[in-house]
């Protein structure tokens, strides 16, 4: 879960209890806004422990050369000769067709100005320089003092969203998300525990369950280039990604799976790692894996300027790449609706105040919400585990039957490996993992398993005369033995019930009737789901048939 550290300098008392209880499960905008503004005089004093330091032993400042991109004659000239047409430019929504109308307007203005005979004659790297800050400023005043920015959108609006799942037909979960121009394909890849990534180190984790790996190749921004081992940028955009998506993931018990996740940058023009947020969550419902709930994440930016004697600013909802070069912040947000999963704040700022953030935290949430409307529409609910991936069931047998399941040397597990073709994993806990390639050879092995360390477990296909001994809205709860009990889900019950829907379980299934059942499924935690024999069903149905006649 996310832990939010505050400090005690200076906290609210809200923020002291945060910090005894080690940080906030699942925080909210409010959370994280305090968190922020508590730990300001901590951050403080470490500053100035630092410049105490600088002061007794830094190195005495050495005096260098500075080389201007320009002279402030040189942009004044630019400025006259290019705002206008380059404010035109700016408005162009398309980012291809605005860089290359942007290089144009460059190759024209240094046509104009630095030719032979011209103002700036020979001073061709000074107007290009100009240029470029002249770009900047024309960017930063129209979203200052107008409210609109490069593409045309308005301070808190969001690019074009698309979602869809199963994009590719063999892997285990798959998904494509797309943000204006930024385009992610998630892909997920499922297998046992036995595979998770395991980390040498001095650090306390050794075991990495969940993997989120980032790529961005040279053909999602138009280039060509090498494409090699990740880069730092790519690990940072992996870590943010899978930082973002961890508190939702299921427990090892709910789900023994060690899951890879990989995000391709198909196109990108602004915040590619919350867009492969997006995508991952896309693509892992896809693989069937039950998340807690679903992330979307998003990139906010800002511009500040003092405009008619006063600074302000404006806080920019998913930002353009060039909002990004041009701007002051790059804060990305992801979580779900409800709470903040993963923050990155950078801004090129000496600081900034505690409403902005505020705000600009609020915004994010707005965003959020909109774009996990685009998710759910694409996908609400785990779908079912391709038939592609690996099946991983879970057995708990006592710790002092280990042994037998191993036998002597590994010739009984090995025997059941080789028998079943399935991998089975150990625990000390007495925690039995299997994981075969297919359903039926992973139930083989269970089988097997059982048949040493719990031979009284049932298994699926059996059949027994069970007792109705709980009804429920859902279904009813059958006894099997003692102590062992399954559930008849409502669909079933329909065939009781001449193939009727169920209005009210209680009319179909009373309490201490007998019933003939099948066990039909028995899922990792090894809750048994039980089906009506179709023999029972068809005697029932003939009864209701008879007592219709005689009331008639």
């Amino acid at each position: 879960d996310v832990a939010i550290m505050m400090v005690e300098a200076e906290a609210t008392d809200n923020a002291w209890t945060l910090i005894k209880e080690q940080g906030a499960i699942a925080p909210t905008e409010s959370v994280v806004a305090e968190g922020i503004e508590a730990s300001k005089v901590f951050i403080r004093s470490l500053c100035v422990a630092q410049q105490e330091l600088a002061a007794t032993a830094a190195k005495p400042v050495r005096e260098f050369p500075l080389f201007l991109d320009y002279q402030d004659d040189a942009y004044g000239i630019v400025e006259a000769a290019a705002a206008e047409r380059l404010a035109e430019v700016m408005s162009i929504a398309a980012k291809t067709e605005r860089e290359e109308r942007t290089e144009q307007l460059l190759a024209e203005v240094v046509e104009e100005l630095a030719a032979e005979g011209k103002q700036l004659e020979g001073r061709e790297k000074e107007v290009s320089g100009a240029f470029r800050a002249l770009t900047k400023q024309v960017v930063r005043k129209k979203v200052l003092t107008d409210g609109i920015r490069i593409d045309g959108r308005g301070l808190r609006d969001i690019r074009a969203l698309s979602a869809e799942v199963e994009v590719l037909p063999r892997v285990h979960g798959s998904a494509l998300f797309q943000r204006g121009e930024t385009q992610i394909m998630g892909v997920s890849t499922l297998n046992m525990l036995k595979m998770e990534q395991q980390i040498d180190s001095l650090g306390p984790v050794t075991h990495k369950r969940y993997v989120h790996h980032y790529n961005f190749p040279p053909y999602s921004t138009g280039e060509t280039g090498r494409v090699g081992s990740p880069k730092r940028r790519e690990v940072g955009h992996g870590m943010l990604a899978e930082r973002a998506i961890v508190p939702v993931l299921p427990t090892r018990e709910e789900f023994p799976y060690a899951i890879r996740q990989v995000s391709e940058a198909l196109g990108s023009n602004g915040s590619t790692s919350m867009g492969s947020v997006c995508a991952s969550t896309l693509s892992l419902l896809n693989a069937g894996v039950p998340l807690r709930a679903a992330v979307a994440g998003i990139a906010m930016g800002l511009i500040s300027d003092v405009v008619d004697g006063e600074t302000r600013y404006a806080a920019l909802t998913d930002i353009l790449g060039a909002e990004d070069a041009f701007g002051d912040m790059d804060f990305k947000v992801a979580g779900t609706t409800e709470f903040i999963t993963a923050i990155q704040l950078d801004t090129k700022l000496d600081g900034l105040p505690a409403s902005v953030l505020t705000g600009a935290l609020s915004q994010a949430h707005e965003a959020r919400l909109a774009i996990l409307g685009v998710l759910d529409e694409a996908i609400d609910t785990p779908d079912e585990m391709s038939p592609h991936a690996p099946r991983v069931l879970a057995v708990t047998v006592p710790v002092d039957k280990i042994g037998a399941v191993i036998g002597p040397k590994g010739q009984m597990i090995n025997k059941i490996q080789d028998d079943t073709g399935a991998d089975i994993t150990i625990e000390d806990d007495g925690t039995v993992y299997i994981g075969a390639t297919d359903g039926p050879s992973a139930e083989a092995a269970r089988s097997a398993v059982n048949a040493i360390a719990n031979p009284m477990v049932p298994e699926i296909g059996e059949r027994y005369l069970g007792t109705v001994v709980r009804v429920v809205d859902f279904g009813a709860f059958v006894s099997l033995t003692p102590g062992k009990d399954g559930l008849l889900h409502v669909t079933q019950l329909r065939k009781l019930n001449d193939g009727k829907r169920v209005e009210n379980v209680e009319d179909v299934a009373k309490v201490g009737q007998k019933i003939e059942v099948e066990i039909r499924e028995i899922d990792a935690r090894g809750k048994i789901s039980l089906a009506v024999i179709e023999d029972e069903a068809e005697e029932a149905a003939d009864s209701v048939a008879a007592e219709e006649k005689t009331a008639e």
